[in-house]
């Protein structure tokens, strides 16, 4: 039976890594060379792909471009949403429920619908075509406070009254005894929001207009069409975004698994 198990279970890891592989084996292909499946047992492959991409067109400054937009979203989120998080976990004030559920009622709103809003809030405030069009508004999420707020409501409030008896401030106790408990759900909320920045193609198609600031997402499109479907080049994009995500990923990968568990079990 535990056979069995295994054997589907290595099917179900084929099917989900194999286009994966594909993508790769493609982006590794002459420009020439066919797509059939025989071409992917081929031995013949190049890297002349990656060098045409890095080094014509502005497909690097795209890539830097969306490392300076994922890695700017995911650590503000990580600032505010844990800062928020903890305040509505851990002080008692007026209105703290209304606050907390006006985050989940947040979630409900289709993010499609704040497109024009936002688009017109950002040209008025002269934001448009900048690196700020795509980083503020993205700076705080409901999802992450929500995450925050729930595993510091886990956490024994103990250690916060040791400190503060001890003399410790409220920004001391967050950052240097709060927030190191804090991080699975910081590294979920990392690797979530990052992932989720990386791959946006929409707010970057609508608030960026140059090349200057145009994401990966967005100039993998544009590149498409430049180049009449070229498969290998394409493929070859798309493989280098993926990078940065995979490597995030087997970082953080012991803290995201402890994180999503976290709060399974009652102590």
């Amino acid at each position: 039976m535990k056979t069995l198990k295994y054997i589907i279970l290595g099917l179900i890891l084929i099917v989900m890594v194999f286009p994966l592989l594909w993508m790769f084996r493609i982006s590794l292909m002459p420009s020439a060379a066919s797509l059939d499946f025989g071409s992917f047992l081929s031995p013949a492959f190049t890297l002349s792909i990656y060098y045409d991409i890095m080094t014509s067109g502005h497909m690097l400054k795209y890539f830097l471009n969306s490392v300076i937009v994922g890695a700017a979203v995911t650590v503000g989120n990580i600032l505010f949403c844990f800062m928020v998080g903890y305040a509505l976990s851990r002080y008692r004030f007026i209105g703290r429920n209304f606050w907390f559920y006006t985050v989940i009622f947040v979630l409900m709103i289709p993010v499609h619908i704040m497109i024009i809003p936002l688009y017109l809030l950002i040209y008025k405030l002269g934001l448009y075509d900048t690196y700020a069009a795509l980083i503020l508004p993205f700076l705080v999420n409901p999802i992450g406070i929500f995450l925050v707020k729930q595993y510091i409501d886990t956490l024994p409030s103990s250690m916060e009254e040791a400190a503060r008896i001890d003399g410790a401030g409220e920004f001391r106790i967050l950052f240097r005894i709060v927030m190191p408990l804090c991080k699975p759900a910081l590294a979920v909320l990392a690797i979530q929001v990052f992932l989720t920045n990386w791959n946006s193609f929409l707010y970057p198609f609508i608030f960026t207009s140059s090349e200057s600031v145009r994401t990966l997402p967005v100039g993998l499109a544009l590149y498409q069409g430049h180049q009449a479907i070229d498969w290998p080049h394409l493929m070859a994009g798309s493989s280098l975004a993926v990078v940065p995500v995979l490597v995030i990923f087997l970082l953080f990968q012991r803290h995201i698994i402890s994180g999503i568990t976290a709060g399974a079990i009652k102590q």
